[in-house]
């Protein structure tokens, strides 16, 4: 379907068939009971099933856009001097929240996204264990699949006097979320992994999500998309500026805030 205004045509529902083909795939090393890993240089562990997802998912993309510049995980050595000339490109992280598998809780996701200008315009986050993919497409309303059904969804406004329903980190939890938490007030912690915790404001589970530690590009611009086709926002925390992409040298993500757009501001 043709993204107006931009010049490009992308069939949405090709990108979700790519998220669960590289879904299986993971699944298939998942159940199989054991798996090697390796520590990368940043200490986040590296398995069997981020390469065959990445592969599969590049072989894919690659298929159907072949013009369109690939950035995986994976494969993120890419000169600044080179990917600052790209007016579109995929983001990927073909296995978000590695440290979610191997401790086999099933809160990791498959995540594609299409950047256009600094900004994710489409994104398709698939969590095959849960079978629960969301996708938003600029201009469309945000939709969760689940179980073969198809709903509409959309952030939830926080209004004054109200418990705050805040989505935090599973594995990455620290002091800085405790104090935001003790300013904040009467509030209700809910722990996720991965990108699963911005398509939980999507999807009007929690009121906000604030991520006060390090993250990449490719870990938000999928679910980033489908947070802004369901009514809400990302924002740098310290700015409250939208979120943007590939704007610099690092591919790390400054601290930053999801919540509905007509909520209170903090």
């Amino acid at each position: 379907m043709k993204i107006k205004p931009y010049d490009i045509n992308i069939n949405i529902n090709v990108i979700v068939n790519i998220a669960k083909e590289a879904g299986d795939k993971i699944l298939q090393i998942y159940n199989n009971g054991s798996f090697d890993y390796q520590l990368k240089i940043d200490n986040s562990p590296l398995t069997e099933a981020d390469i065959a997802a990445h592969n599969l998912i590049t072989q894919r993309l690659k298929a159907i856009t072949p013009e369109i510049p690939i950035l995986s995980e994976e494969s993120s050595s890419i000169p600044w001097q080179e990917r600052k000339q790209w007016k579109y490109y995929w983001l990927v992280d073909p296995l978000d929240g590695t440290k979610e598998f191997v401790k086999k809780n099933g809160e990791f996701t498959v995540n594609i996204a299409l950047i256009h200008q600094n900004d994710p315009i489409i994104g398709v986050v698939h969590a095959p264990v849960l079978n629960e993919t969301w996708v938003g497409e600029q201009g469309r309303p945000a939709i969760k699949i689940e179980q073969g059904n198809t709903i509409v969804i959309k952030t939830k406004p926080y209004k004054q006097g109200r418990v705050y329903q805040v989505v935090g980190s599973r594995s990455h939890a620290g002091d800085s979320l405790n104090k935001f938490l003790l300013e904040l007030g009467e509030c209700q912690l809910i722990s996720m992994g991965s990108s699963i915790k911005l398509c939980l404001v999507a999807e009007g589970k929690a009121h906000i999500y604030p991520r006060l530690g390090l993250t990449s590009e490719w870990d938000t611009a999928a679910a980033h998309a489908v947070v802004n086709s369901a009514g809400g926002e990302v924002v740098e925390f310290e700015t409250k500026m939208p979120l943007k992409y590939n704007t610099k040298d690092s591919l790390l993500n400054p601290f930053f805030i999801v919540r509905d757009k007509s909520s209170i501001p903090l």
